[in-house]
């Protein structure tokens, strides 16, 4: 079925007003008051960050694994403006919406995790351009990204408001920030395993690898289909809509032939580097490592035949442990994996935890109050056929 025999988009309708949205504004709430202690008091007041771990929960939660979960957006649109599979239309604004959230929750994030936050405009200064840091290649590239997709969300709120014209006008150079949408996002994801390639021997060889940039890219594209999955099936339920089986399905197909290419890469390699030996050690970074592996391997197992795929149960679950296998890749590499020296030891505050709470609950309740009233999800009829 090609995109123009979809039925349009259509606010879902329904109250604002729920348990959900009550639950996600009382942790937004204090999420908020923490971040206010912290820019007043400094990160020691709130975070358990110190000279051995500068980088904790809010950079590999809120930023490395939070850029990897909002790449549905780029994963569909591959799929749809690339290769041309029209079939997959109806999931690209709200995949582009929890990207939307994600990465402008990200970028913000940032900040948190900044000494001295009150100079964080200095990465759009051309004089402090550092073309040679990796780190200031993500930061551009996630600040124009978040640029992009609000561009390329922007129909939703103008065919709201009755900005026909407007809308006629951006549509006929919306495929400029498509391209942009897919080159931007490829680059950072890459980068942000770079990052940890300059780190040199400070990361375990489980997972000090040249060939970071491709796994990070790879699970990254994988992660996206799996919160595409995981996202409809949510709302399915919560909307109390009909799943949509009919493009679910051979998206999973999808997702696991792009598991198994990165199953592939990451495994060899293991091997090609001689690293492998390491997952056989009685120490915590091997049993992460195969809690790691069989999150990524399980769904595979799980969703393998075509019957499987049909069930919006294995669905689910599926998508959920693939989600847990990137968050595991992400935490394993900074944070298991990141050997500082003795003397040295990590783990979130409750604050830390607390705040990371209140930016996922900030992308539920945006994510339901849009959705409610703004045309985002296919009208009902189109997931009944």
């Amino acid at each position: 079925m090609s995109a123009q025999q979809h039925a349009a988009p259509t606010p879902v309708g329904g109250k604002l007003l729920t348990p959900v949205t009550l639950t996600a504004a009382t942790l937004i709430v204090v999420a908020l008051a923490i971040i206010l202690v912290r820019f007043v008091f400094g990160l020691g007041a709130v975070t358990n960050l110190n000279d051995g771990y500068p980088w904790g929960l809010w950079v590999v939660g809120d930023v490395v694994i939070g850029s990897a979960f909002a790449c549905g957006g780029f994963s569909v649109a591959m799929l749809v403006y690339i290769f041309n599979r029209g079939e997959y239309h109806p999931l690209v604004r709200p995949a582009l919406l929890a990207s939307l959230f994600g990465y402008t929750l990200a970028g913000v994030g940032v900040i948190f995790d900044l000494g001295r936050w009150w100079n964080f405009w200095h990465i759009l200064t051309p004089g402090y351009a550092s073309a040679n840091s990796v780190m200031f290649e993500v930061a551009l590239c996630i600040s124009l990204y978040i640029v992009v997709m609000w561009i390329e969300f922007s129909p939703t709120f103008m065919e709201k408001w009755g900005m026909h014209e407007k809308r006629k006008k951006l549509n006929k150079v919306m495929f400029f920030f498509i391209a942009l949408g897919t080159v931007l996002p490829m680059m950072h994801q890459s980068s942000l395993g770079s990052l940890l390639v300059v780190m040199g021997t400070q990361v375990h060889p489980l997972w000090q690898s040249m060939a970071l940039p491709l796994i990070y890219l790879l699970s990254a594209i994988t992660i996206g289909y799996a919160v595409i999955l995981f996202e409809s099936c949510m709302a399915a339920a919560g909307f109390r809509r009909q799943m949509e089986t009919h493009i679910l399905t051979p998206l999973s197909k999808v997702m696991l032939g792009m598991l198994a290419v990165f199953l592939v890469v990451r495994v060899g390699d293991l091997v090609v580097r001689g690293a492998l030996p390491r997952a056989f050690e009685g120490s915590l970074q091997a049993l992460m490592f195969w809690l790691e592996m069989a999150c990524f391997i399980a769904p595979l197992a799980l969703l393998g035949k075509e019957t499987s795929r049909r069930n919006p149960a294995r669905l689910f679950v599926g998508a959920v442990l693939l989600m847990l296998g990137g968050v595991l890749l992400r935490i394993n590499s900074y944070l298991v994996g990141y050997e500082t020296g003795d003397g040295w030891h990590y783990f979130p505050s409750v604050p830390e935890m607390l705040v990371t709470f209140g930016m996922f609950a900030i992308e539920v309740f945006g994510y339901i109050v849009i959705t409610r009233r703004f045309p985002v999800l296919a009208a009902e009829d189109a997931a009944a056929h």
